[in-house]
């Protein structure tokens, strides 16, 4: 007899990755086809574990409304600008996926019924069930919120065990570890601390909302091979933020 499969901490996650995930460095822009795959292959690791998954995806590799209307662009324009750009990321994630034989939905807010499914609650749900994973496009439709709120606001709805907040560095740190070599990481945070020191883990609607829901927030590394699976194997990798 074989060894008994390992238990696994969650059944259902929800990914968050950023515009970054789309690209090799910060402050590239567009899309680069080896930081897309990479993060495909990541997905499917978490697919054949036998997890369901869904994704949140940003837009900044593309646009970054907050940026532009700090620039003078009308607010509410740059934010709808911001939430086509997660629908290409999304789309590109999609077609990545399914060229390694992952079957994948993507879901938005915003009605592109040439490209994409609208969102429904109960119909993202049944494709977890089935086993595809889901993408998140468009934000909530709304402008003046985040991916963040979306993040959080779409794992409270598909009742996601906890939230994966892909990053490129290796947890939440007191100051910016690329700036200050003195920079002390954290190996597990409350809630309400974040909001206090006003940590920069997911902006505060997207944190009071895990909060109040006790949906926890692991923060990880997600440029090294294979780290998703490990923080869904429960190895302690990156930095856990949950409780009050």
């Amino acid at each position: 007899m074989g060894a008994t499969p390992k238990k696994l901490p969650f059944k259902r996650v929800l990914l968050k990755v950023t515009g970054e995930a789309f690209v090799a460095k910060p402050g590239n822009h567009g899309i680069e086809v080896d930081a897309l795959n990479h993060l495909a292959m990541e997905i499917k690791g978490v697919r054949d574990l036998g997890l369901e998954i869904a994704v949140t995806v940003g837009g900044g590799n593309i646009f970054r409304g907050a940026m532009a209307a700090e620039a003078g662009m009308d607010r509410v324009s740059a934010d709808y600008m911001g939430m086509l750009a997660t629908m290409i990321n999304g789309l590109a994630l999609q077609n990545a996926l399914e060229a390694i034989n992952v079957d994948t939905r993507v879901l938005t807010s915003i009605d592109v019924h040439q490209l994409a499914e609208p969102y429904v609650r109960r119909r993202a749900m049944r494709h977890l069930e089935k086993g595809r994973v889901v993408i998140f496009a468009g934000g909530t439709g709304n402008p003046y919120f985040t991916t963040d709120t979306t993040a959080s606001l779409r794992a409270m709805e598909i009742n996601a065990e906890v939230i994966l907040k892909a990053t490129k560095v290796d947890g939440v740190y007191d100051a910016d570890p690329m700036k200050d070599s003195s920079a002390r990481k954290y190996t597990e945070l409350k809630f309400i601390d974040v909001l206090k020191n006003n940590l920069k883990v997911m902006d505060a609607a997207a944190i009071s909302l895990c909060m109040d829901n006790q949906v926890p927030i692991i923060v990880f590394n997600m440029t090294v091979p294979g780290n998703i699976k490990r923080v869904l194997t429960g190895e302690k990798i990156g930095t856990i933020v949950r409780g009050i």
